[in-house]
């Protein structure tokens, strides 16, 4: 396949640029300033603003990419620019049948214990300090607006930070998961491998999550 990955040099988007071209897939790296090392051999970077909606159309108009995965992130964060980005991609992807893969927050999820309440204004999760990073909820709405796109919405569990590749991770959908432990959490890099499964074997469900599995 040849994927294409928005916010190439953040976090979640360097790692699945790995998992991707270590799996063989053709891939291209999209971001405002392409790292500096040199790529696999299956990567192109591609420097491109994601602010710039004409430049997200033209790159991805003639990418011939059979998915897009959106992973841009801002801090502070700037809902309005993530919005806007994500909205981009979708009018792009969706005349072309582009698979869109949104990697978005854990607040949009619903609390397991109640699920009324979002995970965003659940403090048992999220502390007030990290609600602005977690929450991701507009743009879940983005997605969910967009009528023709064929998208799907992945939200992280409540912690998000690098560590080892173990392949093993549980999968939900609108949901928190949390493990074993009680712990809701998974590695950057099992993340990535999970973004990569869903773009391998899409599922059907528009909004789903996943938590490490031990």
């Amino acid at each position: 396949m040849t994927i294409a990955v928005l916010g190439a040099t953040g976090m979640v988007g360097a790692r699945v640029i790995g998992e991707a071209g270590a799996r063989g897939h053709r891939v291209l790296a999209l971001s405002r300033k392409p790292a500096g090392e040199a790529p696999g051999a299956n990567v192109t970077p591609v420097a491109i603003d994601a602010n710039d909606g004409d430049a997200v159309r033209e790159v991805l108009g003639t990418a011939g990419a059979d998915a897009v995965v959106v992973t841009v992130r801002t801090d502070p964060v700037d809902q309005e620019f993530l919005v806007g980005a994500t909205r981009s991609v979708l009018d792009v992807a969706a005349p072309l049948g582009m698979r869109v893969l949104v990697v978005g927050g854990a607040g949009a999820l619903r609390s397991p214990d109640d699920r009324d309440l979002r995970i965003a204004d659940n403090p048992v999760y999220v502390p007030a300090e990290l609600k602005p990073v977690a929450a991701g909820i507009a743009q879940l709405r983005t997605c969910q607006s967009h009528a023709d796109a064929d998208w799907v919405y992945l939200s992280p569990p409540a912690l998000l930070e690098p560590g080892e590749r173990t392949g093993r991770y549980r999968r939900g959908t609108d949901t928190l998961l949390t493990g074993a432990d009680g712990r809701s959490w998974i590695s950057a890099e099992d993340l990535a491998v999970a973004v990569v499964d869903e773009v391998e074997a899409p599922g059907r469900e528009r909004h789903i999550t996943v938590v490490h599995s031990a």
